[in-house]
């Protein structure tokens, strides 16, 4: 007995996308896993777009963030543990619970970017988000399509992002250096410009592996995590950008 007749073989595909016989189509479907996982971090962005228009457009929600550090300081750290929870957790919870924690990170992180409205000129910003997505796009490109093992690079981008982190810290405590403080940025830049190829390449070595092995429910997991990573490697390469880019009103 033949397991898909040939009026609903194509259905059933689309529903396991990991039966494929051949090499081929083991890459298209990854491929069209991979731009879900786009579709879904473009989503998250435009939460955060609308979040901090939001902010910008209700002077109760500027009174409400900006009139206490403690409430301004208090939504990053919220930021910070729904991240890890997320990471963490991703197996335990269930993909809906996942996304639901991804996209409410993405409204806060919206409510906290706002207060780039208040520091730079709107068409700076414009201008910053254009740079960034196009250097995303390019980079994303490169790390679906490329055949080299980005591996390494990864590694010397995970290990720059440490190193400008502690960088960061210890510029703003000790020497407070404007120099200083621009050439972290520019490394910045070309960490995160690094990271969105290498993330891409893992994620889309994850993808490919769970729909060889029809690990439907790990794709979905995949996915969300997925979207967040390249969703922080876009805010950030975006606020790297800016700082360069940017005049102060």
């Amino acid at each position: 007995m033949r397991l898909f007749d040939n009026q609903n073989g194509s259905q059933a595909r689309n529903l396991f996308p990991s039966l494929w016989t051949n090499q081929e189509e083991l890459e298209r479907a990854t491929t069209s896993c991979l731009t879900r996982v786009f579709l879904r971090m473009f989503a998250a962005l435009l939460v955060t777009a609308a979040a901090a228009f939001a902010v910008v457009d209700s002077a109760i929600l500027q009174e409400l963030i900006y009139s206490s550090i403690y409430v301004f300081y208090g939504i990053i750290i919220a930021e910070i543990i729904l991240v890890i929870a997320i990471s963490s957790l991703i197996n335990r919870m269930s993909v809906i619970t996942a996304n639901l924690l991804f996209f409410l990170y993405a409204i806060l992180n919206g409510l906290t970017l706002s207060v780039i409205f208040f520091v730079y000129d709107i068409g700076v910003i414009f201008h910053a988000f254009a740079v960034s997505a196009l250097m995303f796009a390019a980079m994303a490109l490169y790390g679906t399509i490329t055949r080299r093992d980005l591996t390494s690079i990864g590694s010397i981008c995970v290990m720059g992002l440490f190193g400008i982190i502690i960088a960061s810290i210890i510029n703003m405590l000790f020497f407070r250096d404007q120099t200083l403080s621009m050439v972290i940025t520019y490394v910045g830049v070309l960490v995160f410009v690094g990271l969105t190829a290498y993330d891409t390449q893992r994620i889309k070595r994850m993808l490919k592996d769970a729909n060889a092995s029809s690990k439907l429910d790990a794709i979905q997991r995949i996915s969300v995590m997925g979207a967040l990573i390249l969703y922080l490697d876009f805010i950030n390469l975006f606020l790297k950008i800016l700082r360069i880019l940017g005049r102060r009103r």
